[in-house]
């Protein structure tokens, strides 16, 4: 089992640019993202900061570009043409500054979105959309095969060691099924009524969910359920973009030893 404790992330800074995304606060995007950022570097991430790129309104959503794991990143193939600089810029971060070995996808076919796929520290999870495609799945299988890796589509992400977090609605709740039969391991499933809800962040022993105000009745859940430390961010602004907490973050845990390709 890989571990899920993290010692680094990746993040960029909001562009002026973002503004032109329906009717979002910048001001107050920023500001909710800033506190994003505090957080990480609270619970002991180094927290490597991107400036933003103006021509990118969408260059905040980080996780969309990369898979790291157990010391290897594979870069993505997002299905929106549009991002192909972005997967650039982190690519160019992950190799230059963190001397990480680099996979490219060789299948021009592929589509992958990073925010598709789900690590449990045991295994991989892919949901297929309209930013991730059967080869993109692959593509993940075989850069991680010490890693089962099945095709889902994803509704979920990590709370805890082998918890998986899942929203009650009935596409979140067909995509647990799915897991449930076709997984190697065997998890914990935290159920919160929300489906916004069930997009966590778990980091270095410390549950972040989204804010009371937005989550009313999963923040209940989450505080009879969860018994190890807990943080809450408010994620409106970010959210009226598609933007959820995994979203902004490019998390790693960098290896002591560089693996070799």
């Amino acid at each position: 089992m890989a571990s899920l404790k993290f010692t680094h992330a990746v993040v960029c800074r909001i562009p002026l640019s973002f503004r032109t995304r329906g009717e979002i606060e910048l001001e107050e995007a920023k500001r909710q993202h800033e506190a994003y950022v505090r957080l990480l570097r609270e619970l002991g991430l180094d927290v490597i900061e991107l400036p933003p790129d103006e021509t990118l309104p969408e260059c905040m959503f980080v996780e969309d570009t990369a898979i790291v794991c157990n010391g290897l990143a594979l870069i993505t193939r997002p299905g929106a043409q549009n991002r192909a600089k972005e997967v650039e810029t982190i690519r160019a971060v992950l190799k230059k500054e963190l001397d990480l070995p680099i996979v490219e996808i060789g299948d021009e076919s592929a589509k992958l979105d990073g925010g598709d796929v789900l690590f449990t520290g045991r295994e991989f999870f892919v949901g297929l959309s309209e930013w991730t495609n059967e080869a993109g799945a692959r593509a993940v299988a075989a850069a991680f095969p010490e890693f089962p890796c099945t095709p889902v589509k994803a509704l979920v992400s990590m709370a805890g060691p082998d918890v998986i977090c899942v929203g009650a609605g009935m596409a979140a709740q067909e995509v647990l099924k799915r897991i449930k039969r076709e997984a190697t391991f065997s998890y914990q499933t935290l159920t919160v009524p929300e489906d916004i809800a069930a997009n966590v962040l778990y980091v270095n022993g410390t549950l972040i969910h989204r804010s009371p105000e937005e989550i009313p009745e999963s923040c209940k859940v989450f505080a009879e359920r969860i018994d190890f430390p807990k943080r809450t961010l408010n994620m409106s602004e970010l959210a009226k973009a598609g933007s959820g907490l995994t979203s902004c973050c490019l998390l790693f845990r960098r290896m002591r030893h560089i693996r070799s390709l």
